[in-house]
């Protein structure tokens, strides 16, 4: 009777083993090693911690065997988890120094206690080997759309049933004024998946941009076959959208193989993200023609680029503007994250009025830099000159060409702009050393007097303090964040010196001071030999 109950408890231990194992989808043998440490645990605590224990459950049978290993020493040092080779080898003939004895150990009764900390101990194990099962099942999916049932809703974030795994839509990964209640079904992006300690540890989102573009990929053939291509996606979730999609297939129109049949493609994504209003746009690798697009529905006047920063001035009509700028810069900030330029829109009224500023600012250059009157100042500004500088730098031909003036009056425009660059270099020079510029960094070459007194202004005085200066230290730079641009200054700003330029001086410094060397030029190959005309 006695074994007739042994083998019923033997049996119930495997069922339960492999009822664990196949509702959590993980191994059988990682729900055996769970309860031999439960086992291990409560044989501890009865015969005591100090002893090194080990329990055995055969899967075959589901007998259990305890042990308690000691290992074999010279000298006892302590009797709990040693025993000396003498006595070992009459337990075991072959026995060593260094081997472990298993003695085993009398079976136990699981106690209230006992039985409630090995429960823990199993539920514990299992769940690690549930999250371990979870994590490699979805850590190749991130960027993948998923389907599942809302679990619970609890302080705004939403636990999705995934069938195989709980993910969790955090409340700001969450579409505005979206409820979801128990049992909804959900469609969400993966965007991370990361072993976590507790609770859900795949986590998703609605607000994604490139929830958006998968969307557009389950809806549109042409998007999943490869032959319309999502570039960009610009979102301002639950409200607004822009999308820019190209064709690799001249005959197919992308933005009408996005928008579908009566709008019927663009419609299911339109309904799926609650009827956020969604933009298609043609990408183009003219960024001029892309950002016009971009900016749609308004209509754009002209556009102006700036690719040393990646801004670009765009001019629209007056009535266009609110149309272009959107309600609270909506419109304006979707087509800047959509193009990755920072767009700036005039209207054609303040263009003008820049552009007047402009004129007169110039004009106003010329008759204190040249001591000309007025009309001949306005007269070189609306010709296209916009410093002293340039008129040295032409031939006299080209301004003696302009209507009214001649060759004399050229020659004259010159000198008086050639003693102006002297006295303006004396002013720098004089600056220069009242700053402390070294006279060895004034001695580098293609360093203007301007240029060293804006080096000294920002505590670049010698040639060390260039060498170990980094590009955007004399150039600015610029860092894009949540959308917005900020601009910060570098040395040179506003002196039209470009990174390719600051990087060539930087360079210069760097080798003049013997820090590095410049490559050797590669030696031009010979020509060989021609082989003499035989007679």
């Amino acid at each position: 009777m006695a074994n007739t109950a042994i083998s019923a408890n033997r049996l119930e231990l495997l069922q339960i083993a492999d009822a664990v194992a196949r509702e959590k989808v993980i191994d059988k043998s990682i729900v055996l090693e769970a309860m031999e440490d439960a086992i291990t645990r409560a044989a501890k605590a009865r015969y005591g911690a100090e002893n090194e224990i080990r329990a055995e459950i055969d899967a075959k049978t589901g007998e259990t065997r305890l042990n308690r290993l000691l290992q074999v020493v010279e000298t006892i040092d302590n009797e709990s988890t040693q025993i000396s080779l003498k006595e070992a080898s009459k337990k075991n003939p072959a026995a060593q120094v260094g081997d472990f004895i298993a003695e085993p150990l009398p079976p136990i009764e699981f106690g209230r206690i006992a039985a409630q900390s090995a429960k823990q101990v199993i539920v514990q194990k299992v769940r690690d080997a549930e999250r371990d099962r979870m994590y490699e099942e979805y850590k190749d999916r991130i960027g993948e759309i998923v389907s599942g049932v809302v679990k619970r809703a609890e302080y705004g974030n939403v636990i999705v049933d995934l069938g195989r795994g709980e993910g969790i839509v955090r409340r700001d990964e969450s579409l505005p004024r979206e409820a979801f209640r128990p049992g909804d079904r959900i469609r969400a992006y993966v965007y991370d998946v990361r072993r976590e300690q507790r609770g859900p540890q795949i986590f998703l989102s609605r607000t994604h941009p490139q929830f958006m573009a998968k969307l557009f990929g389950q809806e549109v053939p042409e998007i999943y076959d490869n032959v319309v291509e999502v570039v960009s996606v610009a979102r301002d979730p639950g409200s607004r959208a822009k999308i820019a999609v190209r064709s690799r297939d001249g005959s197919i129109d992308p933005v009408g193989a996005c928008v579908g049949m009566r709008g019927s493609r663009v419609q299911a994504v339109v309904n799926e993200l609650q009827g956020e209003k969604i933009d298609i746009i043609q990408w183009s690798p003219d960024v001029a023609t892309f950002v016009v697009n971009a900016l749609a529905p308004a209509e754009v006047a002209k556009v102006v680029l700036d690719e040393e920063v990646e801004r670009i001035e765009v001019v629209v009509p007056d009535e266009q503007l609110s149309l272009a700028i959107g309600r609270r810069g909506q419109n304006v900030r979707l087509a800047s994250q959509l193009t990755g330029w920072d767009i700036d829109i005039l209207t054609e009224a303040e263009e003008s009025e820049r552009r007047q500023k402009e004129f007169a600012g110039r004009t106003l250059h010329f008759i204190e830099a040249l001591d000309v009157d007025e009309t001949l100042a306005q007269l070189l500004a609306s010709e296209g000159f916009t410093k002293a500088d340039e008129l040295v730098a032409v031939e006299p031909r080209e301004i003696s060409s302009i209507e009214g003036l001649d060759e004399t009056m050229a020659e004259e425009l010159q000198t008086r702009a050639r003693n102006y660059l002297d006295r303006r270099a004396q002013e720098f020079e004089d600056k220069r050393k009242s700053l402390g510029v070294t006279d060895d960094l004034a001695g580098l070459e293609g360093l203007t007097p301007e240029m060293l007194v804006a080096l000294g202004e920002a505590g670049v005085k010698t040639l060390e303090d260039l060498a170990d200066c980094a590009t955007d230290d004399l150039t600015g730079w610029t860092e894009r964040k949540d959308g917005e641009t900020k601009k910060f200054e570098g040395a040179f700003t506003g002196l039209d010196v470009g990174a390719e330029e600051a990087n060539d001086l930087i360079l210069r410094a760097r080798v003049k001071l013997g820090w590095i060397e410049l490559p050797a030029p590669e030696p031009e190959a010979e020509a060989e030999p021609q082989a003499e005309a035989s007679t």
